[in-house]
Formats: C-alpha cells, sequence, structure tokens
C-alpha cells in the first residue's frame, strides 16, 4: 500500500488549491452551494492528477529504471506491477469523471475532462516539446482555476487569471532550470538525460523566461492590488498592503533555486523553507485583518 501511495503522490495534490482561489479570492465560501461545488472540483482534481503521475510513471518507467533517482519509482522498481498501474489509473481517472457527474456537475467533469486529456497528450508527446512542455502545465493550473470559478458560477478578475499564469509559468520554467543545474556534467549530461526536452534548454534561455515571468507575476498581482474592481469587491483599497509579502515571496524563491538548490519540486520546496511559510501565513493574516475591517 505504501508503494501505491508513493505513485499516486498525495504530497502534490496541494497544486490543486488553484482550484480553491475563486471561492477565496470571490467572497463565496458563505454560499453552500458554492463551496460544495469547488470542494468537489478539489476532490476530482487530486484524483485526476494522481491517474496523470501513474500513468507517467507507467509510460516512462524503462527510462526510469535506468535514472539514478527515478529508478526508486514505485513502477520502475517493480513495487508496483504494470497491471496493477493501468488498474489504478482507469480508476482513478473514472472516478475524477464519475464523481462530478453523479452528482450533476457537469461543468466540473468538462473541466476534469480537459485536464486529463491535455496531459495525456503531454505524457506522450508534448513534454518532449520545448517551451510547449512549461505550456502544457500552466495550461493545467488554469484548468483548475477555470473548475474553481467558471465552472461553479464565480467570475474571476482578469488581473488575477493573468497573475496565476504568469506565476505558473514562472514555477514551470524555474523547476526546468532546477532540472538542469541537478545534471552533473553540464551539456554532455543533458544531452543523455532521461527528460528528453532539456536537451533543448540552456540554463541562459531560463535564466530570462524565469525573470520575465517572476516580474510579469509580480506586476500583474500588483494591478489586482490596486484594481478598482478589487477595492469593491473586498471592500478595502488597501489590498495593495499584500504586494511586498508577495514580492519577497517570489525573491525567497529566486534565491532558493539560484543558491539553495531548490526548484526540482515546486511544492515541496514551498513547503520546507520557514521564510516562504512565515510569508504565506502573513499574507493570509493581513487579507484576513483588510477583509475583515
Amino acid at each position: 500500500m505504501s508503494a501505491v501511495l508513493a505513485l499516486l503522490r498525495p504530497q502534490q495534490w496541494l497544486k490543486n488549491a488553484f482550484v480553491l482561489m475563486g471561492l477565496i479570492f470571490g467572497h463565496g465560501w458563505t454560499d453552500s452551494e458554492l463551496v460544495f461545488g469547488v470542494g468537489l472540483g478539489f476532490v476530482a482534481f487530486c484524483l485526476a492528477s494522481s491517474a496523470i503521475y501513474a500513468l507517467n510513471d507507467y509510460h516512462d518507467c524503462a527510462a526510469d529504471a535506468a535514472h539514478p533517482t527515478k529508478r526508486h519509482r514505485p513502477i520502475a522498481s517493480g513495487q508496483v506491477g504494470l497491471p496493477t498501474a493501468r488498474a489504478l489509473i482507469a480508476v482513478l481517472a473514472g472516478a475524477a469523471l464519475g464523481l462530478p457527474l453523479a452528482c450533476g456537475q457537469w461543468p466540473v467533469a468538462l473541466a476534469v475532462a480537459a485536464y486529463l486529456l491535455l496531459n495525456i497528450a503531454y505524457t506522450l508527446r508534448l513534454k518532449h516539446k520545448v517551451l510547449v512542455d512549461v505550456f502544457c502545465i500552466a495550461a493545467g493550473f488554469m484548468l483548475r482555476l477555470a473548475c474553481g470559478t467558471y465552472a461553479v458560477g464565480i467570475t474571476p478578475s482578469r488581473w488575477m487569471l493573468l497573475c496565476s499564469f504568469m506565476l505558473t509559468l514562472f514555477l514551470g520554467f524555474a523547476k526546468r532550470r532546477a532540472e538542469i543545474v541537478a545534471l552533473p556534467g553540464g551539456a554532455l549530461a543533458m544531452q543523455g538525460s532521461t527528460r528528453i526536452v532539456l536537451r533543448h534548454y540552456s540554463p541562459q534561455l531560463l535564466d530570462n523566461l524565469v525573470a520575465i515571468t517572476a516580474g510579469a507575476s509580480l506586476l500583474t498581482y500588483g494591478l489586482y492590488s490596486v484594481d478598482p474592481e478589487t477595492a469593491a469587491l473586498h471592500g478595502t483599497a488597501h489590498f495593495v498592503l499584500t504586494l511586498p509579502i508577495v514580492t519577497f515571496g517570489v525573491f525567497r524563491y529566486l534565491h532558493l533555486l539560484y543558491n539553495g538548490g531548490s526548484g526540482e519540486e515546486p511544492g515541496r520546496d514551498l513547503l520546507a523553507d520557514n521564510q516562504i511559510r512565515i510569508a504565506v501565513a502573513a499574507w493570509a493574516v493581513v487579507v484576513l485583518l483588510l477583509v475583515g475591517t
């Protein structure tokens, strides 16, 4: 069971918090119907993302078996057999689609279906296409956001949509840079890497892309924080006070990326660093104080 649990990667479910953003920023937590729809979407995306992780490990099991660290993954190491993996993928994907359909939430099911189709294409082909791979990752997050907003009747801020898009690109390009830096042997190691797309990136290109998307993330968040619609929604014109905290969090992540060897697992890194955890807590406290006054 521990091997099956490792295959599902529940620690990655943190990424599905994007489904909850519309409920939080749209002040929808007092509407039980919205809470139910968004909660259903969150559970469905957890099931769908685990199905995709299992599919990825199933598809790459031969390459993973030759990798120094990935060879310990459940399928590559033989702890989970191929028939078991196929059954898990089918059950998880079926449950991800069946749960919202059974509850009459067909827009949520549509968002989950689009996510599954996108990531099947990503696993089989698109992850080997330079730039397309990271845009697919960002699209997956935007589908999560769409599930938690449009699918349940919440209209998100245009600046929040842009900020989310740029932030996911930033994390995706940072992940690719960390993967390249972690390879011993530089360019020769990139040519022999099991992640084929790394052969088409360079640290210099990724440095530029990380800088552009980090700056765009902060700019769009800043525009969201001073947008009159944001002030009207939250009942305060001082939401811009959260901008310094968000800026520190992004800068801290850049520091970890360039000096701390982080970036390969954004979810793990965000949870592991004390200063980022403090920044997230401070942001939440400031938001609660602003919204509550």
